[in-house]
């Protein structure tokens, strides 16, 4: 053999194996990690307890089976409320769940999901990614061992279901309402008695009566968990949570321990499991309150008498929370000032279109003759004339058009309308 050519071949081949070994992919060399993720809600639940497991597929799939993240639903390995405890003492790596929960230990876990009268999703995620509100409450969960990551927004929610009409601020004293959040301190100062209900047990307190009303999501899950069979009136809108953030907790040893590609995987997917929840909500949410009403449930707004005395309960409790609580008050100061920015930029174009576009629409659906109109909604369904409400004249529009919108629903034995 030609000495000159078989050093010339061996060194090409030398070459070869050491580019294929170079562009090997960086995960082949990683070692494969088995974490349990703990989750406060029940698997029927699809779309919001579905957000952690659509998250732990995309982490599989992306790392080729060698980061494999199970999802166990609230009370099969932690109790619902119990997922931040276990994360911050590592008895499992990961939790989903709504950190508004937790203000027992802090009211200022509730930046983290909703606050009173806060920021819808868009303002939320704002905040978070682009207002200083991910660095702000990374300092606020450090003190608890806990990485958290958005995973999941509802968008704004229901205002809940409850057994008989709420007409003045005069009914809500006494009232025991199933409520999450730092809104329940809100409304005991208006002298409702809160109860804060993990999301598979409230159909059987509000049946039993142990409860007067409850609030959960919107159509889509409370039509699922079946409150439309046991409270007649369904209330909106859900002041208390006009973007509330669901995230994922990760202890920081384990976080911190995890290879950057992982790390990268995982921030991915809690982003993508973000989108498509709230996505899945504004797709769903129309038909199940079409059903929701075909089968009895009564639309009712909140008095705006209510919502007032509301807003000036929840301002005031700010005030009093960030007197007496120094990591709150951090907070507060910084999310109330790109609060106020938010309010004042959508009320110049996002909410001038949304009022106009809608009442226009609902409007132009009225005046549809007659033969080609939708069917006139029942009288259960139409919106209260009460006198309560003293809205302007567009809002007035709005809501009627709502109700005739709504009340063309047709009961579909469960199955979703077109």
């Amino acid at each position: 053999m030609d000495r000159r050519k078989f050093l010339k071949s061996a060194g090409t081949a030398g070459i070869g194996a050491a580019a294929a070994t170079l562009a090997a992919p960086a995960i082949a060399q990683t070692a494969e990690i088995r974490w349990r993720l703990a989750s406060s809600f029940p698997k029927s639940l699809d779309t919001i307890y579905g957000a952690a497991e659509h998250m732990a597929k995309r982490v599989h799939d992306a790392s080729a089976g060698k980061f494999q993240i199970r999802v166990f639903a609230g009370g099969e390995l932690i109790p619902p409320f119990g997922v931040a405890d276990a994360v911050q003492a590592g008895t499992v790596e990961m939790a989903h769940t709504a950190s508004y929960y937790f203000i027992g230990k802090d009211p200022t876990f509730a930046f983290d999901t909703a606050m009173p009268f806060g920021l819808n999703s868009r303002q939320q995620s704002a905040w978070f990614y682009a207002g200083g509100g991910r660095e702000l409450m990374a300092e606020f969960f450090k003190d608890y061992n806990i990485h958290a990551i958005p995973c999941g927004n509802t968008g704004v929610q229901m205002g809940g279901w409850f057994r008989k009409e709420i007409k003045s601020v005069e009914d809500l004293k006494g009232l025991k309402f199933r409520i999450g959040g730092f809104a329940g301190n809100v409304l005991q100062k208006l002298g409702v008695v809160p109860q804060q209900i993990p999301g598979g047990d409230i159909y059987p307190s509000l049946e039993k009566g142990t409860i007067d009303a409850a609030e959960w999501v919107g159509p889509y899950d409370d039509e699922k968990l079946g409150f439309n069979k046991v409270a007649q009136y369904y209330y909106y809108p859900g002041w208390w949570e006009g973007g509330p953030q669901l995230s994922v907790y990760v202890n920081i040893a384990q976080w911190e321990g995890l290879p950057p590609e992982y790390r990268a995987m995982v921030d991915a997917a809690c982003g993508d499991a973000h989108n498509v929840m709230q996505s899945k909500y504004d797709a769903q949410n129309p038909a199940a309150l079409r059903r929701l009403i075909a089968g009895g449930a009564q639309l009712r707004p909140f008095p705006r008498e209510l919502m007032l005395a509301c807003y000036k309960a929840a301002e005031e409790l700010y005030a009093e929370t960030s007197a007496a609580n120094p990591k709150f008050k951090k907070v507060y100061d910084a999310w109330k000032a790109f609060r106020d920015d938010q309010f004042q930029w959508f009320r110049v174009a996002e909410n001038s279109y949304d009022n106009f576009t809608f009442t226009a629409a609902a409007s132009l659906a009225q005046a549809v003759p007659a033969a080609t109109a939708a069917p006139a909604p029942q009288p259960a369904t139409a919106m209260p004339a009460s006198g309560n409400e003293k809205w302007t004249a567009a809002a007035v529009a709005g809501v009627a058009g709502l109700a005739v919108g709504f009340g063309a629903g047709k009961a579909t034995g469960g199955k979703k309308d077109a």
